[in-house]
């Protein structure tokens, strides 16, 4: 069994603001359908059910209809744009270094796609500190279905009993809780603040999780 606790972490609006190029993305798609642009106000509600419902979504906000050829040329020119604009939220490196520094290991939990989540991370020079990446099409399944996180956290060598998740989304809490996680919504992120009902902790920033961390998992 593992020693070690396991924080696991949503990636868009958690760890990184992918809002830019993922409007961006959005925005390029539209044009080539002769179809006006959406603002970052307009994206960010959309973001947090994987790269079709987003489609699928700023495609009707045009009261266009969504077919998947469109979402395929979508995400491989956003994984080509990964992160143009995107950035990690501040204090990330040293508040994922002093919880390393106290023994935690990290894992991601995504809906975006591996091939895009492999490239953002790497561009943003984050990928070293992650144990496994549970991505969109790295299971059958995705959040807020439990064996999505249950998958990632074995993946990433942890138990259930010493993780807990990270979210910004309605989706992280609920997926956290249907494994019995306890679950820290992340206030900064995209996600309205009703969607923490039910979290066991708000972080307002990200160093927050540096002690709500250990609380939780004590």
């Amino acid at each position: 069994m593992a020693s070690f606790p396991l924080m696991v972490f949503d990636l868009d609006g958690t760890l990184v603001d992918a809002l830019p190029d993922l409007t961006a993305a959005l925005n390029r798609m539209l044009e080539a359908r002769g179809l006006q642009p959406l603002a970052q106000a307009d994206v960010r509600p959309m973001v947090g059910d994987g790269t079709k419902k987003l489609v699928e979504r700023a495609l009707a906000a045009r009261g266009a209809p969504y077919d998947d050829a469109t979402e395929s040329a979508m995400v491989a020119d956003y994984t080509d744009h990964v992160a143009a604009e995107s950035r990690p939220y501040p204090g990330v490196n040293a508040t994922l270094s002093r919880l390393q520094e106290a023994g935690w290991k990290f894992a991601v939990c995504t809906n975006k796609s591996t091939a895009a989540t492999e490239a953002l991370l790497a561009a943003l020079d984050i990928a070293h500190w992650f144990a496994a990446l549970g991505c969109g099409d790295s299971f059958p399944v995705r959040k807020p279905n439990p064996a999505h996180l249950s998958g990632t956290i074995e993946a990433a060598g942890g138990t259930p009993a010493r993780s807990l998740m990270v979210g910004d989304h309605a989706n992280d809490i609920a997926v956290g809780k249907a494994l019995g996680l306890p679950t820290i919504f992340a206030s900064w992120g995209y996600g309205k603040r009703e969607m923490a009902d039910g979290a066991s902790a708000v972080a307002e920033r990200f160093a927050a999780l540096a002690t709500l961390g250990p609380k939780l998992l004590s």
